[in-house]
Formats: structure tokens, C-alpha cells, sequence
């Protein structure tokens, strides 16, 4: 049997069972190369069709949200974009939910929630070198996107989560939903001080145990304002870390110890190891109070009463340096050596769309049973800083929009 060969051109080609001829490209103008065809050796399938590329499907920002059909209403929107409202959007989304997802914008401009105003985050497993607040909200907000989740950088301006299915109205759209999870968040409560903006993430922290161990405040005194159980707290702990640190009180005297002068006249105090408890004719309750006392027992603490904050010192690169002061009784300025300052005077829950509809505690945040994400409404969900949680950690707003798909 004659061995096949291809012949490239136009010649004869020695007859054999198969048979290919290709013809190749001339500029000659004389040359006129004869139809040709294309034959498989030793092969009678005939040319495959080419294939079509796979479509990918990526989450949108600003086409209009398209319903399942004939349902016309979502499974599950989120409405937040921290840490809970991202973790609860990856979960839903590898659960095939295909869930929606309005960001919002904090107090600047941008989505992400308070750790977008976060230098550096240190304690966040899996990252031995740090990692940057925005850019870890970027890896969770492209992590939520790659399974799916359909992300707006819109406001919400309306819920009505009276009736079912729910109805989430943002700037540029209108969502029906059958659960609605609300991760707003809270807001850190500021002074407003001329350079406030300025040293912000920069010499100015709302949370001690998120910053306290950074290299910025590491062995530099530091100052706390507030006086109640937050700022006393935040004072000591911090004294793990700084050379020394200063609590300004505006008053003259700590809110707790008020509570406790009050008590003789109004309960009966029983000290107890884990603090006092009070006890008067309807209830009794453990009220933690023995932070506050600890405090002036400590030599590396230095409460200033009758003492408000005016503004902010830098020196000449630019770097916090300094707090100025006012006594309040006297109105005596001065200032006050200090490299970092916490503000320790509490949070504002972003909860306003949700009052009315959804039960909300003294203070404003979402009322949950416990050991859920459950609010008073079926269906409706509350994950992160707006359940009220003492303790502000980017791992329990993870875990918790965790909780979420688990009830679901």
C-alpha cells in the first residue's frame, strides 16, 4: 500500500485511499488554484461544528434587577455591605439564592461599612501581615460577586416589611423579596472637631480593641473620651498597649459612679465578684460597674473631669500630636500630649427604615432572639452592628452573616 502524502500546491499527488489537497495562497496573478476540498485521513466524521463560548454571567451594577420568571419577586435581599451583609450575600449566593445585594454608601461616599475607614486590620485570620480595612471589603465584595450576587451601589430609601412578600426601594429600582436581611450597620458617634476629618484612621479611632494594638498607638499615650462603661473599658484595655492613657470626662464625675450615688436612694446595692447588682421593688439585674472603679485604681490611667476635647495638635510632619483641652468649670486651655485618641462615646444604629415595621431596643438597635438572627418579623433578618453587639469585631459580623443562610 502506497504511503499518503499531502501535497501542498498544485502537482500531481500519488492516488491513494485518502486524499487531502490544500491549495496555498499565491500573489501570482497568472495563478488560479482549482476548487479544492478538505478530507479527514483515515477518519469519515465530518468537520465539527465550532462550539459556542460559554456565557458568564456576572453581577451587575446599574442594569435593572431581572426577577425569576413568573415569580416577579427575589429570593433574598441584603441590604448593607459590611462584612455581615457581604459574608451573608457569598452564603446565599453558593446556596443558589441569587441573592441582591444594595450597598449603600456610608458617611464618604463609598460602600464597605466602618472598616473602609480602617487603616489596618491585624487580627483577621489568614492574613499574618495585615491587611488593609478597604481592601479586604474589596476581596469580600469580589468574592460575593464571583458566585453571583447581584450588587447595586445604590441607597435604600423605603422598606415595607409589613406584608409579604416584602418591598426593598432603593434610588433607581423597586425589589420585591421573600426575606430581607438588614446589615446596616451602626455609626460611630463623633465630636465634630475642627481637624477631626483630618486625623481620622489617622490619630482618631471609635474602637479600642479593633486599633489598639496597631503599631500607630503601640507604647504612645493615648487618650479616651466618654464617661461610661464604653470609654472605661477602652481605657484599660488600651493600657495593655500605650505608655499611658487619659480618660476625659465632661462631667465631673463618671456616669456609673452617678448610678451607684443614685442607687442608695432608690435600690439596695449588693457588691457581688462580678460587679453590683441592683436590686429594687420590680427586678433585679447585674449592672457592671467595677470597670469604673478599676480604672482609678490603675497608676497608668488619668481621669481628667470637668474636661472637653477643642481640637486637634499636629507637629511639623503633619502627625497628631496632641489634643487641646478645655477645663469646663474654668474654661483653662491647654494641651495634652497624646499620639492617639478614642472615641469612646458610643455608636448610632442605622436602623431608621426599620422603625415602626420591626422591634427595636431603647437604643435603636434590632431586637433578635437569641442566639439567631431573627428579628419580630418572619422573614426578616438583622446581621452585624445593628443587632447592638458590644464587642465591634469584623469576625463576629462575619459569623453572623453567616447566621443568616442558616435560618433562612
Amino acid at each position: 500500500m502506497a504511503t499518503a502524502k499531502i501535497g501542498l500546491g498544485v502537482g500531481p499527488v500519488p492516488t491513494t485511499t485518502h486524499r487531502v489537497t490544500a491549495v496555498a495562497a499565491s500573489s501570482s496573478a497568472a495563478f488560479s488554484p482549482p476548487p479544492h476540498r478538505l478530507f479527514f485521513l483515515n477518519s469519515s466524521r465530518p468537520p465539527l461544528r465550532p462550539r459556542p463560548l460559554p456565557l458568564r454571567v456576572a453581577a451587575a451594577s446599574s442594569s435593572p434587577s431581572v426577577a425569576a420568571p413568573g415569580k416577579g419577586v427575589e429570593n433574598v435581599v441584603i441590604i448593607g455591605s459590611g462584612p455581615a451583609g457581604y459574608t451573608a450575600a457569598i452564603y446565599a449566593a453558593r446556596a443558589n439564592l441569587k441573592p441582591v445585594v444594595f450597598e449603600g454608601y456610608q458617611a464618604g461616599g463609598v460602600p464597605g461599612g466602618q472598616l473602609m475607614t480602617t487603616t489596618e486590620v491585624e487580627n483577621f485570620p489568614g492574613f499574618p501581615d495585615g491587611i488593609s480595612g478597604p481592601d479586604l471589603m474589596d476581596r469580600m465584595r469580589r468574592q460575593a460577586e464571583r458566585w453571583g450576587a447581584e450588587l447595586y451601589q445604590e441607597d435604600v430609601e423605603v422598606i415595607d416589611v409589613k406584608s409579604s412578600p416584602f418591598t426593598v426601594q432603593s434610588s433607581e429600582r423597586k425589589v420585591k423579596s421573600h426575606t430581607v436581611i438588614y446589615a446596616t450597620g451602626a455609626t460611630a458617634k463623633r465630636l465634630r472637631l475642627p481637624r477631626e476629618d483630618e486625623f481620622w484612621s489617622r490619630g482618631i479611632s471609635a474602637c479600642a480593641i479593633c486599633d489598639g494594638a496597631s503599631p500607630l498607638f503601640k507604647g504612645q499615650v493615648l487618650a479616651v473620651i466618654g464617661g461610661g462603661d464604653t470609654a472605661t473599658e477602652e481605657a484599660l484595655y488600651l493600657t495593655k498597649y500605650a505608655r499611658h492613657v487619659h480618660l476625659l470626662v465632661r462631667r465631673d464625675q463618671l456616669r456609673a459612679s452617678k448610678a451607684m450615688q443614685d442607687s442608695y436612694h432608690s435600690v439596695v446595692v449588693i457588691k457581688s465578684c462580678y460587679g453590683v447588682i441592683d436590686v429594687d421593688s420590680s427586678m433585679m439585674y447585674l449592672v457592671d460597674y467595677h470597670e469604673c472603679f478599676r480604672v482609678f485604681d490603675n497608676p497608668n490611667v488619668t481621669v481628667h473631669f470637668n474636661t472637653e476635647a477643642v481640637d486637634l495638635v499636629s507637629n511639623t510632619k503633619g502627625q497628631m500630636s496632641g489634643i487641646l483641652i478645655r477645663k469646663i468649670d474654668t474654661g483653662e486651655e491647654s494641651v495634652l500630649e497624646a499620639k492617639g485618641l478614642f472615641y469612646g462615646i458610643g455608636h448610632s444604629p442605622n436602623t431608621e427604615l426599620l422603625k415602626g415595621q420591626v422591634e427595636l431596643d431603647h437604643s435603636g438597635y434590632v431586637q433578635v432572639q437569641e442566639g439567631t438572627a431573627k428579628t419580630s418579623v418572619e422573614g426578616v433578618f438583622a446581621a452585624g452592628d445593628v443587632q447592638g453587639v458590644v464587642d465591634l469585631c469584623v469576625l463576629w459580623f462575619q459569623e453572623s452573616g453567616e447566621e443568616e443562610m442558616i435560618f433562612l
